[in-house]
């Protein structure tokens, strides 16, 4: 689970770092505000989002570990397992529309 959004957060450093899916619609925000001070570039924002999935999808192996052991409750398993559940899919579902983008700018005549 881990080793596919590092893939995709290693894929997205040559852009500028890496960032976090989930809290998407807060970057989105922030990029959105950000032209007026010229602070945040894509890249940047890219980088954000995928360092919070990437956090999130750690905390979910944690919590699903200290349950494992007994040292969590259920509840907090379970809902830390789905949120890094959720941001997995969200991380797949941007990765799939980035490389339709660049196969869709591939087929364009020069």
């Amino acid at each position: 689970m881990t080793d596919t959004l590092a893939v995709l957060s290693s894929s997205f450093r040559g852009i500028s770092g890496a960032g976090s899916v989930h809290g998407a619609a807060s970057a989105a925000r922030t990029a959105a505000a950000a032209p007026a001070s010229g602070a945040a570039d894509f890249g940047s924002v890219l980088a954000q989002v995928s360092a919070e999935a990437v956090g999130t999808l750690h905390a979910g192996e944690a919590a699903a570990i200290s349950g494992i052991e007994g040292k969590a409750p259920v509840q907090q398993v379970v809902e830390a397992v789905m949120s890094a559940e959720q941001t997995l899919q969200a991380a797949i579902a941007i990765r799939d529309k980035v490389v339709a983008a660049y196969q869709e700018i591939s087929r364009m005549a020069i």
